[in-house]
């Protein structure tokens, strides 16, 4: 039986697995997107499900800027490459905030939490990975914490209860010469010591490589056929492959999580964002991990023995009415704004929306609620009810890759007329593309999305639906716009430099797969 890639749609990279007896979880990193460090669970490494966030407390995740953090992009800030490890009965979750540049642990006894709050780690650089030793050693191993360091993997131990080293910082591995030798994992197999690392980069040169070694600290022998995994130079449909995790399963088979990107156009660019791919590892005879199809992965590959299906076909659409009294997994904000910005109750089975001064271009936490976008063809449609108060109140629903890379359908109040507009924000450059005036606080707001555009429609109470723009997927790729995350289709509300007075409200949102 055969499972089809990737494993996790969308932007959910960088990612980190573990078994505990049959259950099996993986972590992803999150960058600048609260709740953070999403937490998956499977019984067959094939169907997962997400049961939660890692950092669902601001305290645990603060992703605020101040003078003392320079203000980024929401790609390029936050969480990167957390791993996950589980040891004598605790979870733990190690990982990077880029947003205040420190590494940190956090640690639970049911992997859905509740969370521990963060223990601050005496340890630089980004990527921390932790061994848990036959010997009762606790080793953490990351990137060069630069200030002169040069670039390799770095290892020490540490004491987790206190955050703080109990040896020496050591260089122990510097690749095989790509550049930026990152996420690294060091594995206990048998009497040897195994590192995978990434390298060349999370783009088309991206791969995963191995060293081994009787010791810790090393030294460690390259593995002779490196890279083990890499699809450069390839016109293969996954790209970018990097950044891998093993796993060995329950039955005795080994397995590996990696990120890639499913590209499309010419030239490649991509605008899910890098996403979570399963690949097969056997064992050469001189005991070197073989990933793949001789180092490649495919999108549809041999599952897992004890894989027995899906346990559900592919779901063609989901619905949320907003009628329970949370939002459900699927949902993020930008920075720590869920909180104060949203209301489940102000009308029984809407979405409210407080907007603040802060739009779409702001680097600040603003009032937007959305979800990953996870298919190439798709549609999202929502019902919203809004009459701006105020001249240049505005929500609406919009296609996000960043604060300078997003296409907006919304309804603003402009010279006492109420429009709904089309707007497209690309670098440095915006345009209103179209205004159409209405009259109706009810307006249901559309985005269609395939291989080539982002098509964006309204239709009013009684009417047809009418098409006021579009924008191709291209400047919202990663190759153009930048970052490290993948498109969100979002509700949003804002007073373009002021606070709102009354919400605008959202009745339910639909994804489908067209």
């Amino acid at each position: 039986m055969q499972y089809t890639n990737p494993i996790v749609k969308g932007f959910y990279p960088d990612p980190s697995i573990c078994r505990v007896n049959e259950d099996y979880y993986i972590v992803t990193s999150s960058f600048g997107y609260y709740p953070g460090v999403p937490i998956f669970h499977s019984k067959d490494l094939v169907n997962w499900k997400k049961i939660g966030y890692c950092l669902s407390r601001e305290s645990q995740l603060p992703l605020f800027q101040s003078h003392e953090f320079p203000k980024r992009l929401v790609g390029k800030t936050g969480i990167y490459a957390p791993t996950l490890r589980y040891h004598n009965g605790r979870f733990y979750m190690v990982t990077t905030n880029q947003a205040h540049y420190r590494n940190f642990v956090v640690w639970a006894e049911k992997p859905e939490g509740p969370w521990s709050e963060p223990l601050v780690l005496e340890w630089g650089g980004i990527d921390p990975s932790l061994l848990f030793d036959d010997d009762g050693k606790v080793y953490i191993s990351g990137t060069s914490a630069g200030h002169g360091e040069p670039e390799g993997i770095y290892q020490a131990e540490i004491d987790l209860e206190t955050g703080k080293l109990v040896s020496a910082r050591k260089l122990i591995w510097e690749g095989t010469g790509g550049p930026y030798p990152e996420g690294p994992h060091l594995y206990r197999i048998g009497n040897l010591y195994y590192l995978v690392i990434a390298e060349g980069g999370t783009e088309y040169g991206h791969m995963v490589t191995v060293a081994r070694s009787n010791h810790p600290y090393g030294p460690f022998e390259c593995c002779p056929h490196n890279p083990v995994l890499s699809h450069r130079n390839t016109n293969l449909p996954v790209q970018a492959t990097g950044h891998a995790d093993l796993v060995q399963a329950h039955d005795g088979s080994w397995w590996a999580v990696c990120l890639g990107v499913r590209p499309t156009g010419y030239p490649y660019h991509h605008n899910l964002g890098r996403e979570t791919f399963l690949v097969p590892v056997m064992w050469s005879e001189d005991g070197w991990p073989v990933f793949g199809d001789q180092g490649r992965i495919h999108l549809a590959m041999e599952a897992p023995s004890f894989f027995h299906g899906y346990v559900e076909m592919p779901v063609r659409r989901d619905r949320y009415d907003f009628d329970s009294g949370t939002l459900g997994n699927e949902w993020n904000s930008i920075r720590n704004s869920m909180e104060g910005i949203c209301s489940l109750k102000d009308r029984p089975g809407w979405l409210a929306l407080y907007g603040t001064e802060f739009g779409l271009d702001d680097l600040e936490a603003k009032a937007f609620v959305g979800r990953r976008q996870q298919d190439l063809i798709c549609r999202v449609t929502t019902l919203m009810d809004f009459s701006p108060m105020k001249e240049g109140e505005e929500a609406g629903l919009t296609a996000f890759m960043n604060e300078n890379s997003h296409y907006d359908i919304a309804v603003t109040g402009t010279n006492g007329k109420r429009l709904v507009m089309f707007r497209r924000r690309i670098g440095s450059l915006w345009k209103i593309e179209r205004e159409d005036e209405i009259v109706s606080d009810s307006i249901i707001l559309s985005i269609r999305a395939d291989e080539t555009d982002y098509r964006f429609t309204y239709t009013l109470p009684g009417g047809e639906e009418i098409e006021i723009g579009k924008g191709g997927i291209f400047y919202l790729s990663t190759e153009v716009a930048g970052g490290y995350t993948g498109v969100y289709f979002g509700m949003y509300a804002t007073g373009n430099g002021k606070d709102f007075q009354y919400p605008a409200y959202f009745d339910y949102f639909d994804y489908q797969i067209d």
